[in-house]
């Protein structure tokens, strides 16, 4: 009788315990949806009244730019040459960073080497612009570390792409315009528009952009503040203080190399977190990926995204001539611009 007794006390404290675990972690999910919910709301209502953005200095013959490589290793020199050469031919100074050829495993340097760098860039006044060398990956791990005081009292131009993205979002995060643009090693095969409007953003001058129009465009008009980058980065960047708030901007993405069924995901994860609903419009960029391969996925990457969608009411661009391509066209992150889509072309100014 006092075995079965005890039996029965280890079988209650056992059913006790899971009951106790079980009710731990569905408490922590609802907190977990609750908090969520509470900041997509804040963001509703702070996002309201408007986000104002500080635009660096435009840059001017005799000035000084820095390039700096946040992420993978730059393979020589000669990487570098194309996209120096041309800095110097608009008049401009070029220094490397320290440990701009070092290399680490896959990154330009150790964490610290890449950190100084960019710490080093954002601090001398003397630097008027920082010009990412290549992306690839890492930026994300010295981000948390790097310290934007001396940045925030006075901006410069921040310009790069693909894992660049995660210093646009944090950067757009503090309300400083950065610009989206082809980075030293893609300018020996870079198309005429792509440096041209690289120049334009870099030394102030008024630009815009009209293509012919995918059938599959949503029709419209509209008016906002550009932000965005690469999908990937913008998805790993959410639920930290780097996540972008889109309300009413104008989204751009853009990505390379990644599976159809992994762009689903992405652009229904971007949807479920809220930050597709309350767009003024989306642009769709460059998608690279093997279309052999994802045939069976059933459709393009554009009726993908049109799908994601289709329940707004807000004009979507596809085919825009950035991201990883030869005419990678220069963006400006942080500044309005008007988009037009049309059944014939599609045109965005700034």
């Amino acid at each position: 009788m006092k075995n079965k007794l005890i039996h029965y006390q280890k079988k209650l404290f056992i059913i006790c315990i899971q009951g106790i675990i079980l009710f731990t972690f569905v408490q922590c999910k609802t907190n977990q949806l609750t908090m969520r919910h509470e900041i997509l709301a804040q963001q509703e209502r702070n996002n309201s009244k408007k986000m104002k953005f500080t635009k660096p200095p435009y840059l001017k013959k005799g000035d000084t730019i820095m390039i700096v490589a946040p992420a993978g290793f730059v393979v020589d020199s000669t990487e570098l040459d194309p996209g120096i050469a041309l800095a110097k031919s608009w008049g401009l100074e070029v220094v490397l960073g320290k440990h701009v050829f070092n290399r680490h495993n896959h990154f330009a340097g150790t964490d610290e080497e890449r950190l100084g760098d960019m710490q080093l860039a954002l601090d001398n006044k003397n630097i008027k612009a920082i010009w990412c060398s290549r992306g690839g990956y890492g930026t994300v791990r010295i981000i948390d570390q790097i310290d934007f005081t001396a940045f925030k009292k006075n901006p410069k131009w921040v310009v790069g792409f693909s894992d660049v993205t995660t210093l646009h979002c944090h950067i757009y995060n503090l309300g400083i315009a950065t610009i989206h643009a082809t980075m030293p090693g893609g300018m020996r095969s870079a198309t005429d528009e792509a440096k041209q409007t690289l120049y334009k953003a870099l030394f102030g001058y008024d630009y815009g952009f009209e293509i012919p129009s995918n059938s599959l465009n949503k029709k419209g008009n509209a008016k906002g503040v550009l932000i965005g980058g690469n999908l990937s980065i913008i998805n790993s960047m959410m639920g930290s203080e780097t996540e972008i708030n889109t309300y009413d901007k104008i989204l751009f993405i853009e990505d390379v190399g990644e599976d159809l069924y992994r762009l689903d995901r992405m652009m229904y994860t971007l949807k479920r977190s809220g930050l597709l609903k309350n767009l003024k419009g989306l642009i769709v960029g460059d998608f690279s990926y093997d279309i052999e391969k994802d045939t069976l996925f059933g459709g393009s990457h554009r009726e993908i995204m049109l799908n994601v969608v289709k329940e707004y009411n807000y004009p979507v661009i596809f085919d825009f001539p950035a991201g990883h391509v030869k005419d990678n066209r220069t963006l400006i992150f942080g500044k309005e611009i008007k988009i037009e889509v049309d059944d014939v072309k599609s045109k965005v100014s700034y």
